[in-house]
């Protein structure tokens, strides 16, 4: 996570919009030199608005020092939430910028900034966090600002947002932590999110409930499947080709599969999934069934159940791989397999 925030700059809030003026005029933005007749927080707006103009040639440390200007201004005032909506939204819009210019990470640290030092109650905290996370999609840094669904929900425990916001703010994470190749954690976030619909409006969920599916397929790490069967926006889903594919991972084994797709090629191809990696996925969740179920698995068995060839090189290979991905998803009874695995590639 980001530090705690930085010292506020030790001047007054007026003369920090005079030399924040002057910079930016120096830097060629349409910006007066002289302070507002309108009074200090349109002397805000106005630098707000031209606080883009240093993401261009300015070093890091530079736009880090004026972009924390602003914010211990915006601190500083303390202006009534009703009218510094319109003055945070727009700051964080030219923060999003930074982006563009190699500077993402100081854009980070500059809305972390933001977010700590509004007060808990804020409403505006979800919204400087939502910009965070899409700062965080463009740079790679989802783990800067993110840490896992209740370290989330205490960040609002003092104002939660309404269940729109919330589950807006969850799909966009859940975008991000599957760009960031981060399974687990994308899976819990889209678990959270089906969970805020209940069964009166578990119909609107669908496209969530689809999404949260494919990505959960679509993990090569992900083989606790079951309880997505149990969330009613999934629920809603029974008797469509895509909760009939879910059921066929949780349930069945390597033949269904091979049967689904054989007979459903199209529907599995225009979901994005990739064949062989369901075909790997399914020989991996029927051994670990396998290993549920069987006191001894001879190697006829494997080899007849998972549709393994005679290939020495092919066998040894899948139960190398295997080994780690029984341990993890079966504890105490993957020591059995793993002595099995030895002996077999041994």
């Amino acid at each position: 996570m980001i530090g705690n925030p930085a010292v506020f700059i030790d001047s007054t809030v007026e003369d920090q919009a005079l030399e924040l003026r002057s910079y930016f005029k120096s830097l060629g933005a349409e910006i007066s030199e002289e302070k507002s007749p309108k009074g200090i927080e349109d002397d805000l707006y106005k630098i707000i608005g031209v606080c883009d103009t240093c993401f261009k040639d300015g070093q890091e440390q530079d736009v880090e020092s004026v972009l924390n200007s602003i914010v211990s201004m915006f601190v500083t005032l303390q202006i009534p939430i009703s009218r510094a909506e319109n003055l945070i939204l727009n700051f964080c819009d030219q923060v999003k910028k930074t982006s563009s210019f190699n500077l993402g990470h100081v854009g980070l640290k500059v809305l972390w900034l933001l977010f700590q030092s509004l007060s808990e109650d804020c409403t505006m905290r979800y919204h400087v966090y939502f910009y965070l996370i899409q700062i965080a999609h463009d740079t790679d840094q989802i783990k800067a600002v993110f840490k896992d669904v209740d370290h989330l929900k205490q960040q609002f425990a003092a104002c939660p947002p309404s269940n729109e916001q919330m589950q807006k703010l969850l799909r966009a994470l859940h975008d991000v932590l599957l760009k960031s190749k981060q399974g687990e954690l994308a899976a819990k976030v889209m678990i959270e999110l089906l969970g805020t619909y209940t069964s009166e409006n578990a119909s609107q969920a669908r496209e969530d409930a689809q999404r949260c599916i494919f990505a959960a397929l679509a993990d090569p790490n992900t083989f606790l499947l079951e309880p997505l069967l149990s969330l009613k926006p999934v629920k809603f889903l029974e008797g469509e080709l895509i909760h009939d594919l879910l059921s066929i991972f949780v349930y069945e084994k390597l033949p269904a599969y091979i049967k689904f797709y054989q007979e459903h090629k199209e529907f599995v191809n225009s979901l994005g999934l990739d064949h062989n990696q369901n075909l790997k996925k399914m020989k991996l969740l029927t051994f670990m069934q396998l290993a549920e179920t069987e006191k001894e698995m001879s190697f006829d068995l494997i080899q007849s159940e998972l549709q393994i060839s005679e290939n020495e090189v092919e066998f040894r290979s899948f139960v190398q791989e295997t080994t780690l991905c029984v341990k993890a998803f079966l504890g105490r009874r993957a020591n059995i397999l793993c002595h099995f695995c030895r002996e077999c590639i041994s």
